[in-house]
């Protein structure tokens, strides 16, 4: 089916992650993928850059683990860990609004998602629609994924988006994947993995789940990546399908999977069918 070509988690939700060489990967994903996100201390939500109006400066922000917590690095390159006790007043001063740093969500903790079609229309600054979700349906309780704790994306979904793509490139930290995989088959294959389960190197053991649909985050500048709306107007227009019953047709590209045996990932392993 293919290999690992990209490996990579996100410590703080919505923020810059880090490609690893090799990472564990159990029920909770990535190991340390999510693992801290801030609350927006006015609304008790958890802060996302699917709300661009609010949020979109996260993605100007890198967070990589280290053994003493994780190094936040500001837009203007000063670092700071997420346990040093001013980390609270330092992003709430740089980001213009108050915010807690947590690494564990309220009870049935929600973030708003802006319509990705208005925040085409109006642009990031704009009010326009949005809806509230609560966090990880498919994932563990206690954890900040949007749906489930595995994001995977194939290098020939991400191979038709340049083609169909003004600008000619689709750069994968857009789409924010966990799991790169190199697969010669079709692009947008994701679609019809959801019931499958994979095997990825030699013990993590996968279960596809559904397509991912996407939100506005996909258009937006991530640090040095400019904005580009076709990130999400090629799927809008080349790949609308239902990743679950009811929920209409929605542009999407990769899947979301959950873990049915832990295991160690390598660059390079092997991605095959259970």
């Amino acid at each position: 089916m293919g290999r690992v070509e990209g490996l990579w988690r996100y410590p703080v939700k919505s923020m810059l992650g880090e490609e690893l060489a090799e990472a564990e990967v159990g029920g909770r994903g990535v190991d340390g993928d999510r693992g801290l996100a801030l609350l927006d201390v006015a609304t008790g939500q958890v802060a996302s850059a699917k709300n661009p109006r609010l949020w979109r400066q996260l993605l100007t922000f890198t967070a990589r683990a280290t053994d003493e917590g994780v190094r936040i690095t500001g837009p203007a390159g000063k670092g700071f860990l997420s346990t040093d006790p001013a980390a609270d007043g330092l992003l709430s001063g740089l980001l213009g609004r108050r915010v807690s740093l947590r690494d564990t969500p309220p009870p049935r903790a929600t973030l708003q998602r802006s319509v990705p079609e208005e925040v085409l229309r109006s642009g990031v600054e704009a009010e326009v629609g949005h809806t509230v979700s609560e966090l990880g349906r498919a994932a563990p309780v206690g954890t900040f994924f949007d749906f489930a704790p595995l994001h995977l994306l194939s290098t020939a979904t991400l191979d038709r988006i340049a083609e169909l793509s003004p600008r000619g490139s689709a750069e994968a930290a857009r789409y924010r994947p966990n799991l790169v995989i190199r697969t010669d088959g079709p692009p947008f294959a994701e679609n019809d993995w959801a019931g499958r389960e994979l095997l990825v190197g030699d013990g993590l053991h996968l279960k596809v789940l559904v397509p991912t649909p996407r939100c506005a985050v996909p258009t937006l500048a991530h640090g040095e990546l400019p904005r580009d709306a076709d990130a999400l107007r090629v799927l809008a227009r080349h790949n609308r399908v239902e990743p679950l019953p009811g929920l209409g047709l929605l542009p999407c590209a990769g899947a979301y999977a959950q873990v049915v045996h832990p295991g160690r990932v390598r660059a390079g392993d092997v991605v095959r069918p259970a």
